[in-house]
């Protein structure tokens, strides 16, 4: 008998959904709203109801599926309970416990960001590696750390929380977390477009990016490409920081790959270009050489790494 399980994938706006047979394929995956009203007591009934409502439509018993794998934002401690998820406008929340009653299903959650990592371990950038970090840029700073397969979580949660190692002294304004310097305030989408604002705000120095009314991490390495003076010496600042934060990080973890994705890794091979010679720089000689790889799973890959997170 085919054997399938379910990945979802939570977000602030957006529930995304997939089918997967156990061996990866997918074989449908569509998206439902996050309704956070009332302290959002609507997502999981919403979820369930979603994967009543595919069971039927795809006419498949439940004692085909092996289980629902769900990736949240925010901290998953290790009974499958969130002690607090503020863009759900949940406090504490047992998902597992909740979402196997409402399913009669076996469920397994974590943290949004680990089980990306985990989708592109699986079938993304990662692929044929057991052990990875990725680090996801984006509007923030997220990452996942995997070592012999297994997600490292923590006893807090908060393994792999990249973004917030501190990397910069001289920045004087607290990142969202409350603490000061910490790499999301540079590495960042929102870091990067600030680091060039403020570049462009030093000098009279004629760059393409003053053509742009709102500077973004896209318009930097878009000028980075046309040999932009400007914009490389951002694209320097954001590889420097992130090439040493890696590199501490990869003297722990020891890697066989470093997988950057989240939206500014849309800029492609560019990106690399200026993280991967700083990290070599600063990398313990047994970590010198572990490679680098852009995401391949884009948007999809909460779904792929919660399907295996239940496998």
């Amino acid at each position: 008998m085919e054997k399938y399980c379910f990945g979802i994938d939570v977000g602030g706006t957006t529930v995304k959904c997939g089918l997967f047979t156990v061996a990866g394929d997918v074989l449908d995956k569509w998206e439902i709203e996050t309704s956070t009203e009332n302290n959002g007591e609507r997502i999981l009934p919403d979820i369930a109801k979603a994967i009543e409502d595919k069971l039927t439509e795809k006419n498949i018993a439940k004692d085909a599926v092996v289980g629902v794998g769900i990736g949240v934002p925010g901290p998953v401690n290790e009974n499958g309970e969130v002690p607090c998820a503020v863009n759900l406008h949940w406090g504490f929340k047992p998902i597992e416990k909740e979402l196997k009653e409402m399913t009669g299903l076996n469920v397994k959650a974590g943290n949004d960001a680990n089980v990306a990592a985990l989708g592109e371990l699986w079938k993304g950038g990662g692929a044929g590696c057991h052990n990875m970090i990725m680090v996801t840029l984006g509007t923030g700073v997220g990452g996942g750390i995997i070592v012999n397969d297994k997600v490292i979580a923590g006893a807090h949660g908060a393994g792999g929380e990249i973004g917030h190692a501190h990397v910069d002294d001289s920045i004087t304004f607290p990142c969202n977390c409350g603490a000061y310097g910490c790499l999301e305030q540079i590495a960042s989408a929102t870091g990067i477009a600030r680091i060039a604002r403020e570049a462009l705000a030093a000098t009279d120095a004629p760059s393409v990016m003053r053509k742009e009314e709102n500077v973004t991490a896209k318009t930097v390495f878009d000028a980075v490409k046309e040999n932009d003076v400007i914009a490389i010496q951002v694209a320097e600042r954001f590889g420097s920081c992130l090439g040493k934060a890696l590199a501490s990080f990869a003297v722990v973890a020891d890697p066989e790959i470093i997988v950057i994705g989240g939206g500014v890794s849309k800029a492609g091979p560019v990106l690399l270009d200026y993280i991967i010679p700083t990290y070599k720089r600063y990398a313990f000689s047994g970590c010198k050489d572990t490679k680098f790889e852009l995401a391949k799973l884009g948007n999809d890959a909460g779904i792929f790494g919660a399907a295996k997170l239940v496998l």
